[in-house]
């Protein structure tokens, strides 16, 4: 079992799992990378527990499928991580949305061209940084080069100007997008339709990329849960760790 549950300073814990579910019908988004694994230095690296994929399963038919995923990741990419899986999930920051069966939600976003692709892995071969290509979009990865961050970000807002892309910042990465993608987004495209309609939405998330998705919950009567040991300007509550998300959430 998870140890005992902390809580992000100034943020109480939430309530238990079970009490909300009691007190009416609720809706979990769950960012991925930071909230239900462990961040690792590289996208590639990440340890997923084995049964991560089984009880997620659970958890959905326990709320009755208003069970989602919102991930920074592209959706192919967190499928080889966590394999084939019945669950509500938006990847590419809320861009790209599938119902639990499989059948999109809203348009295919588009992805970047060729030649934007090219430019971005030039610059990071360049930079010495991590270019990971995604289905609909870029990503610049820092991590572990804390003082690249402000010339990264330089480079990501000027490239993104000059391709009508927009630029999200998390923990050592650099995002390119398509304009539109947000966990917000996404969050407001499931709660207009079943399973999730008429819920209380509540989205956890470790990083300020998933503020957006806080205040998706919030224009819904939901909220937000703010994982890890972080200042956030939307959440109500708190867990610190990864370990204390499965123990609120049951998985482990």
């Amino acid at each position: 079992m998870a140890s005992p549950l902390t809580t992000t300073p100034s943020l109480p814990t939430p309530p238990p799992l079970a009490e909300l579910i009691g007190a009416g019908p609720i809706a979990l988004f769950l960012d991925f990378d930071g909230t239900l694994v462990e961040i690792a230095p590289r996208p590639g690296a990440i340890d997923v527990p084995g049964w991560l994929n089984r009880r997620l399963h659970e958890l959905r038919d326990r709320l009755d499928g208003r069970l989602a995923l919102v991930s920074g990741r592209a959706l192919d990419d967190l499928a080889t991580h966590i394999g084939d899986i019945d669950v509500a999930r938006a990847g590419s920051h809320g861009a790209s949305r599938l119902h639990a069966d499989g059948t999109r939600l809203g348009d295919e976003p588009r992805g970047l061209t060729p030649q934007s692709v090219d430019e971005l892995r030039e610059y990071a071969a360049a930079q010495d940084l991590y270019f990971e290509a995604k289905t609909h979009g870029g990503a610049l990865h820092f991590r572990g080069q804390p003082e690249k961050r402000e010339a990264t970000l330089d480079f990501a807002r000027s490239f993104a100007t000059r391709h009508d892309l927009c630029v999200t910042s998390g923990k050592g990465v650099a995002e390119l997008v398509r304009p539109g993608a947000s966990k917000q987004g996404a969050v407001e495209a499931f709660m207009q339709v079943a399973p999730f309609a008429g819920a209380t939405p509540v989205f956890l998330g470790d990083d300020v990329t998933d503020e957006d998705g806080f205040a998706g919950a919030i224009e819904f009567g939901g909220y937000g849960v703010a994982v890890g040991d972080r200042i956030s300007e939307k959440a109500r509550y708190g867990l610190k760790t990864v370990s204390d998300v499965h123990h609120w959430l049951e998985l482990a």
